[in-house]
């Protein structure tokens, strides 16, 4: 899966929490400066800590649940980050749907495009599990269009908003799509997420148990170190962001850039040693946690708090990435992929991220 270390915790993955709370109990909120760019080193920081000893638990406990327990811990800190930024000084309805739907394109074409490459430069062609990818597809594309897409064309309530009554089925709906594709990946279709030549009953080398349950300990606090973290950092970057006149949709592909930045080396070393499966499965897992959790969980806040959450993405981003999804059926329809398969994803991550600055 990684190159997490399986007999020792590495000394900055225990210091890093520590030094975060610290950090936020002193500083508080951070404007633009040098405390900002400090605190979001040691942010950063803490988000490569807080997947680390997630890596260390998903070793312990093997394929598929290991994915699984990485993508649980990446959707804590991106809900994290989202709520502390949605709580700001200035509420920013649309920021839930700025970072899914980054999420959704960079893992679709970003990570997924990298990915393919390396392995194509390593391998010349890769292989994987048809079944899986498909699994993968076959929920992130109904989720990502409920989210992302439905709320421009309903009509109970005007422009990209959801009713309450709205907003909460498709809550539930994207909670019981996640729920059952757990069922299938960890129960009835294990092998279908497992890499090519490895059977159910591989047997690898782990940590301890109690290293992995030190782990797990040393994971909490890394995660609540990112999430006040992020609450001190807020301020700093909407100001950023503001003084650059950059769109403010930027801050949720910062965000997204964040929580995928561990996942990404994660799913790029596993690409380098001909396991693409692994990289697919860190990557449209990450995407389907994403929509599958985040969403009903920042709804749930939002509800709670009476503020309002701007879903829809324009006309434009919705073409985008109905093209985006094509492309990756297409990509992940054969089992095998080679160089030039990576590089139509990196386009289209270009066009993506092109199309955030120049609508």
């Amino acid at each position: 899966m990684t190159s997490a270390p399986i007999d020792r915790i590495p000394l900055h993955t225990v210091v890093l929490p520590a030094l975060g709370i610290v950090a936020w109990l002193l500083a508080g909120k951070a404007g633009p400066g040098a405390l900002a760019v400090v605190l979001a080193a040691v942010l950063l920081g803490n988000v490569v800590a807080a997947v680390h000893h997630a890596e260390v638990v998903a070793l312990r406990v093997g394929e598929p649940f290991g994915t699984l327990v990485l993508a649980l811990a990446v959707t804590v800190i991106e809900v994290g980050l989202i709520i502390s930024m949605m709580l700001g000084v200035e509420p920013n309805p649309a920021l839930l749907r700025d970072s899914v739907h980054a999420v959704v394109m960079l893992v679709l074409h970003g990570l997924a495009g990298l990915c393919i490459v390396v392995g194509a430069i390593r391998q010349r062609e890769t292989e994987f599990r048809v079944e899986g990818a498909n699994a993968f597809l076959a929920v992130l594309i109904p989720m990502a269009v409920m989210v992302l897409v439905l709320p421009n064309v309903l009509v109970s309530v005007p422009g990209p908003f959801y009713s309450p009554l709205q907003l909460g089925f498709v809550s539930a709906a994207c909670l019981g799509l996640y729920v059952a594709f757990l069922f299938i990946q960890t129960n009835w279709h294990r092998a279908y997420f497992l890499p090519v030549g490895e059977d159910e009953a591989a047997d690898h080398a782990g940590p301890s148990g109690r290293l992995a349950l030190a782990s797990l300990g040393l994971l909490a606090v890394a995660l609540l170190s990112v999430v006040l973290l992020a609450k001190s950092l807020a301020p700093a970057l909407e100001a950023a962001v503001a003084a650059a006149g950059a769109p403010f949709a930027v801050v949720g592909v910062v965000i997204a850039a964040i929580v995928l930045l561990p996942e990404t080396a994660a799913a790029v070393r596993a690409a380098a040693r001909n396991r693409l499966q692994a990289s697919i499965n860190l990557a449209l897992g990450s995407a389907v946690a994403s929509i599958g959790l985040a969403v009903p969980s920042i709804a749930l806040v939002a509800s709670w708090m009476g503020l309002p959450l701007e879903l829809g993405i324009s006309a434009g981003a919705s073409v985008l990435m109905s093209l985006g999804f094509v492309v990756a059926i297409i990509t992940y329809g054969t089992g095998r992929t080679n160089l030039l398969s990576g590089i139509v994803h990196l386009v289209l991550l270009a066009a993506y991220v092109f199309t955030v600055f120049a609508p």
